[in-house]
């Protein structure tokens, strides 16, 4: 444990910051996740709204530096792949 003043504030920072980070992700996961089960049932026009949602969690990753924008651009295509394969 840090004995110098700033060096608590930063320890009690950084795990602030990591307890957001996790949150951010485990809801991205979440997002693509439910878009994944929807496809999977077959259920198009739920699958529409949830590729929305999930989109915008990859977008908000990439703009916060959670995710490199190349990966999520990666992600973003193979959900749109999916999602079109569904529709047909």
């Amino acid at each position: 444990m840090p004995n110098i003043k700033s060096a608590i504030k930063r320890t009690k920072t950084n795990e602030k910051r990591r307890q957001h980070r996790i949150a951010q992700k485990s809801a991205m996961r979440t997002s693509v996740k439910r878009f994944l089960a929807a496809v999977e049932q077959k259920d198009q026009e739920q699958a529409g709204t949830l590729l929305r949602d999930a989109k915008k969690k990859l977008d908000k990753a990439a703009t916060k530096g959670l995710l490199h924008k190349n990966a999520v651009a990666r992600q973003k295509s193979r959900l749109e792949q999916k999602y079109n394969a569904l529709n047909g």
